[in-house]
């Protein structure tokens, strides 16, 4: 049994990394920290922890937890992601992982130093429809693949206006906007369907300088990107055109990926109308055939097979498996830096208008 300690567990682990846990009989949850006692206890009383910390480090020292789990605000990963390691303890932090690509770098060495277990969320690495879709691929059912086309929803970010609670975001040092969150999460998951990006060029347009906080009549000044639009290459060759438009929600259409090979063509939308291609199923099509995710790609109870703590659920299988195993599962701090240094690619491509390896 893997005792954990979620650190953030009153905001985004609520409803995704806990529930996720609950459902996996190789963990126990032992621990929940919050930014106040308060509402450590009120998270603790919901989840059935017995154990309730207004402190990261308290909670990441104490003999009961063996794995820390961040889900902070991604300005606050670094200082989370330090003190479990420096307590010795696995890490699985939300993405991202730092706030740029050198934060990363640094947590990663760290953990490597610390001969810690490590992973990042990027829970589109385990989507059963990106595994099948990349399965599909593999076995050459639309040929050599040639391009790739993904035009997807980034609301609520984005927009003319945004909720009160993501207000912070619109500062870029927060990493919470719709290239890191967005842009961030969809990528990977396109990555994990048709293999790495290895060029990038791209624009981030910024169509609002302030944004209406939302029920309210206040603006605010916004410093994040509108869209994200890049051409790029894949290692196979193939070229990738993607679009990640913002809004102020909610999103309506999700997403639409299409894969063109020399022999057919595959396209993917959502199954359930405006769910990220990151965390919802996919409708996947190859010219007019309709293609069922088979059974064997759902590997988490059936509690847990929608929403958010799907592929969560799933990542933490992998997570056990690779303690088990002595290994690092995938997708680990390693894979987290180098996304970073993929949207850091784009950064740069965007602000000087050349093209950019993906070192």
């Amino acid at each position: 049994m893997i005792r954990v300690g979620v650190v953030g567990a009153s905001g985004w682990a609520d409803g995704s990394h806990l529930p996720a846990l609950a459902a996996l009989e190789e963990f126990d949850v032992t621990a929940v920290a919050t930014t106040n006692q308060a509402s450590a206890d009120r998270a603790a009383a919901a989840h059935g922890v017995r154990r309730a910390c207004a402190d990261a480090r308290e909670l990441a020292a104490h003999p009961e937890v063996d794995l820390v789990v961040v889900s902070v605000k991604a300005s606050g990963h670094a200082a989370v992601t330090r003190a479990a390691l420096d307590a010795g303890k696995h890490v699985v932090s939300e993405w991202p992982l730092g706030v740029d690509a050198d934060e990363a770098s640094e947590l990663t060495e760290a953990a490597t130093a610390a001969g810690v277990v490590h992973a990042v969320v990027l829970q589109g690495h385990h989507s059963p429809s990106a595994r099948f879709a990349a399965d599909l691929l593999a076995e050459g059912r639309i040929g050599t693949l040639e391009s790739v086309t993904l035009v997807a929803e980034g609301a609520p970010l984005g927009g003319s206006r945004i909720p009160p609670d993501l207000v912070f975001g619109l500062d870029p040092a927060e990493a919470t906007d719709i290239l890191t969150i967005m842009a961030g999460h969809f990528l990977a998951a396109l990555e994990r369907v048709t293999g790495p990006l290895t060029e990038v060029s791209a624009r981030l347009p910024r169509t609002h300088d302030r944004v209406l906080v939302a029920g309210t009549e206040r603006t605010v000044p916004n410093a994040t990107p509108s869209h994200v639009l890049l051409h790029g290459l894949l290692a196979s060759g193939a070229t990738a055109s993607v679009a990640v438009h913002g809004g102020n929600g909610p999103a309506r259409d999700g997403f639409l990926l299409k894969l063109v090979g020399s022999d057919g063509t595959l396209t993917a939308v959502p199954a359930q109308r405006g769910t990220f291609i990151h965390w919802g199923d996919w409708d996947i099509r190859i010219g007019d055939d309709v293609l069922a995710v088979p059974d064997a790609y759902r590997t988490v109870p059936a509690g847990v097979r929608s929403g958010p703590p799907a592929n969560i659920a799933a990542l933490y299988q992998e997570v056990a498996r690779a303690i088990a195993e002595g290994r690092q599962p995938h997708p680990s701090f390693e894979t987290g830096l180098r996304h970073h240094r993929l949207l850091a690619a784009i950064e740069r491509s965007a602000a000087d208008g050349t093209a950019r390896a993906i070192m």
